[in-house]
């Protein structure tokens, strides 16, 4: 099994990576380098989140070959001293049974492997992704121009950053005295950048550690959450508002420009590449759009909810039931009555029941946050839980409870990400309406976030020896950045006190102090008791009743035309069969005739005639008869069918 479950969870992130980017991303409009370096990030940081588990497992397996190597021989120098003297035996120890993990990666391989996808990551972070943010912002017609502009902008910027990185390196080196190595500059570099990323990261999680939990209590109060959707409604309408009055615009002023500059004019080339580049304002206005439905289906479906409660029946019903046929499972799995018992019973007990757990989890995390630099005892949970299993190596269980923080960790950090939204310049948006600059920039993000979030993690259960101070064998990815000790105020200050702030933002986010904050300086947040969130939640609410009414209106609408195609279809068939049993009793008859005599040819010609009146006439132009209603003359012929086709129509 060695380097089986490391292949298997390199094919399994790249798949979740694909799979986030498509639903937020969309392959066919956005550029291909886009989409490449947004995957390639949000793979190498997932990656770092899933091998993490193995990497503790591996190091622990290698602590005990290391202790049993330490013992025999501390063991050999006893026997080797007491046998100058026979009158003492002997000293024997069994060496611990030391059992290969079924995650084992070879030696050599996980530093290699860190090493690559560390890199890599930062060169994203740091260098690529903010090139091309600046290349695609750039307002310059050719490639060339777009490059430089690009390249003028980050020397700007990374020149500022790197003259205060070298006044500080300078001051530091001074005062403490140090004697700097390449390996030393390398150290420092990467403890910048991980301190950046620290200090980021404890606000992340601060908010997301309560705001996860709270989310789905919430999701359970069906008042609140319809309450909430209506609020959500009249911001989105406001925005979708705003969206198609900038599109006109926008749209008005190229139009202008377009026909003010002629097709022979030589600035036209920049005109096309601008009628080509006003993609902003179509995107935020499609955004806007396909939001506003989602919205709309929600709330009906929250609305189905609240009336389906009451229903003695005990059976789902649905205001605007789908134009699809029923699948499989809807037949004979998800039918109308476990629908509704999941719906209007068991769902919002789920969801408080997983509230609860997530509540415990997030109280473990600040607990342990708060506490882990204490060796002696031990107060982090995560590091009891940890070296109990390593009592016994119970590897599974070190792997699992390991993969279970850590997702945990990075689910309350980057569920913020998706979550935070910065006006229209930052803004991940699923059902692929996300632009290129916020992918990116979602990209970046990670890569900055994801490697002191794994520090923070292993310092958490004890197995980074900079924080924790224990004499044990690093991880592999701790051994790649180096001994923190270089910087002892930061190793021993800031990484270890620092991460105790989030016990004030837990309790700011609780109170909603953010949320209260933006609300007073004119962004509306929704706030439980509060004028403006009432306004709009009765204006949310009549928003989605007038959607209800124009939807109900193009469905009974639909349905009218659907029922008179098929009332339609059925006359046009019956009137169509006629005319071709008709056909064929003539040909019938004409074949009949060549073996019979002269009258009864006569007599046929004659019925063939009696019966051609009934088929309509070739010259028929389509003017109403004389009379409107066509009997049969006295003669017994019919003289049209005109008057019985046009009473098809007589119901529409």
């Amino acid at each position: 099994m060695s380097g089986v479950a490391l292949a298997v969870e390199v094919v399994v992130v790249f798949f979740l990576a694909l799979f986030l980017l498509h639903r937020y991303g969309d392959f066919r409009k956005q550029y291909r380098m886009v989409l490449f370096a947004t995957l390639l990030a949000w793979f190498l940081c997932f990656l770092i989140v899933f091998i993490i588990p193995l990497d503790v497992s591996t190091t622990i397996y290698n602590q005990c070959k290391t202790d049993n190597q330490v013992h025999q021989v501390a063991i050999k120098t006893i026997n080797h001293d007491n046998s100058s003297n026979s009158s003492v035996f002997p000293t024997q120890r069994v060496p611990k049974t030391c059992q290969k993990p079924w995650s084992y990666i070879p030696d050599g391989i996980l530093p290699v492997f860190w090493r690559v996808v560390y890199w890599t990551s930062q060169f994203l972070t740091w260098l690529l992704i903010p090139f091309m943010q600046s290349y695609a912002r750039s307002g310059a017609f050719s490639i060339s121009g777009k490059i430089k502009t690009a390249l003028i902008e980050n020397a700007i910027y990374y020149g500022t950053y790197l003259l205060i990185f070298c006044s500080l390196l300078i001051y530091v080196a001074v005062t403490l005295k140090l004697h700097l190595t390449w390996s030393g500059l390398r150290t420092i570099g990467i403890t910048a950048a991980n301190t950046w990323g620290l200090f980021l990261l404890v606000l992340l999680l601060g908010y997301g550690l309560v705001e996860i939990p709270r989310s789905y209590w919430r999701a359970s109060c069906h008042g609140q959450l319809l309450a909430k959707t209506y609020f959500k409604a009249a911001k989105l309408m406001t925005e979708k508002v705003d969206a198609e009055e900038n599109l006109e615009d926008v749209m008005e002023d190229v139009k202008t420009v377009s026909e003010t500059i002629k097709y022979n004019h030589p600035l036209r080339k920049c005109i096309d590449t601008i009628l080509k580049k006003v993609i902003y304002a179509v995107q935020r206005h499609n955004r806007t759009q396909v939001q506003w439905q989602i919205l709309l289906d929600e709330a009906f479906h929250l609305e189905d909810v609240a009336k389906n409660e009451t229903s003695s029946t005990h059976k789902f019903v649905h205001s605007f039931p789908s134009a699809e046929p029923p699948g499989w499972m809807s037949k004979y799995l998800y039918t109308p009555t476990v629908e509704w018992y999941w719906e209007c019973v068991l769902r919002r007990w789920c969801y408080r029941v997983l509230a609860v757990v997530l509540c415990a989890f997030s109280a473990a995390v600040v607990w342990s946050e708060c506490t882990f630099f204490s060796t002696q005892p031990v107060l982090s949970l995560f590091a009891v839980f940890i070296q109990l299993a390593e009592r016994d190596y119970n590897y599974v269980y070190i792997e699992m409870a390991c993969f279970v923080t850590i997702f945990f960790l990075c689910y309350c950090v980057y569920s913020t990400v998706f979550r935070i939204r910065v006006f229209n310049y930052y803004y991940l948006a699923p059902h692929h309406q996300t632009d290129a600059y916020s992918l990116q920039f979602s990209g970046m993000l990670f890569c900055r976030l994801t490697p002191p979030l794994c520090l923070n993690f292993l310092g958490v259960i004890h197995m980074d020896c900079t924080i924790s101070h224990q004499n044990r064998q690093q991880t592999a990815y701790t051994s790649i950045m180096g001994s923190m000790q270089v910087l002892s105020f930061i190793a021993n200050g800031f990484y270890i006190y620092y991460p105790m702030l989030i016990v004030l933002l837990c309790i700011a986010t609780y109170f909603s102090l953010g949320t209260r904050c933006l609300n007073l300086l004119g962004f509306q947040q929704f706030v439980g008791e509060n004028d403006l969130t009432s306004d709009l939640v009765d204006e949310g609410r009549e928003l989605i009743r007038r959607e209800r009414r124009k939807r109900q209106r193009t469905e009974d609408g639909e349905s009218r035309r659907r029922e008179w195609r098929e009332r339609y279809s059925e006359q046009r068939e019956r009137y169509g069969g006629r005319n071709r049993s008709v056909y064929s009793e003539l040909k019938e008859t004409d074949g009949s005739g060549t073996d019979t005599g002269r009258a009864q040819s006569r007599r046929d010609r004659s019925d063939k005639a009696e019966l051609l009146q009934d088929v309509e006439p070739l010259d028929f132009t389509g003017e109403e008869p004389l009379e409107t209603d066509n009997r049969r003359s006295a003669g017994g012929h019919y003289l049209s069918t005109s008057a019985s086709r046009a009473r098809i129509f007589d119901d529409v």
